[in-house]
């Protein structure tokens, strides 16, 4: 079987997986996409997953996107790049299309207001369980806690630009970094 970064992936299950994680996490895929890659399919370690999901968390474009289009790349070059965005996003622009269309001709059932609510909150729910596992399984240092804290404080609570923000971070936590190594 060997380990994730020397096993061969198909562009067949390249395609096949992100149309899954396409699929199941429409409204949002970070949490699905790593159960696939991660758990399921085990192509990346936690680590690695998470070193992905943070250079695409930097670069333009959605974290998850970008992440596929470095592991479709990682396994298959540009051919496998473009499958599995084309995988991650086939499903949700059919589902879009059709779910725009009833919400057109429901929009105004206070039911269905309700729904879209409860939507939100379960979505929430499992972006905080995502990063709560991911957490857990790569035991952060507590440099790396307060900076997770100082993060969600600036952008979460403080409203403050994401850009600008964790540019201020990412080179403080760098200083701080070398700084403990130092002590």
């Amino acid at each position: 079987m060997g380990t994730p970064s020397e096993r061969q992936v198909s562009r067949t299950d390249l395609f096949l997986a992100f149309l899954k994680i396409g699929m199941l996490g429409f409204g949002g895929v970070a949490p699905w996409a790593r159960h696939v890659i991660v758990q399921e399919r085990r192509w990346l370690t936690d680590k690695d997953y998470a070193a992905l999901l943070g250079i695409g968390q930097v670069l333009p474009g959605p974290n998850t996107m970008n992440a596929a289009i470095m592991i479709g790349d990682r396994f298959q070059g540009a051919g496998g790049a473009v499958l599995a965005v084309l995988g991650m996003m086939a499903m949700p622009l059919v589902i879009l299309v059709a779910l725009a269309s009833l919400y057109a001709a429901f929009a105004a059932v206070p039911e269905v207001r309700v729904a879209i609510a409860a939507a939100a909150s379960a979505a929430a729910g499992l972006v905080i369980g995502t990063a709560v596992k991911m957490a857990v399984k790569l035991k952060p240092t507590p440099l790396a806690l307060v900076f997770g804290a100082l993060s969600f404080v600036a952008i979460g609570l403080l409203r403050l630009p994401l850009l600008p923000t964790v540019l201020a971070l990412m080179a403080l936590s760098v200083l701080g970094a070398a700084w403990g190594r130092r002590a």
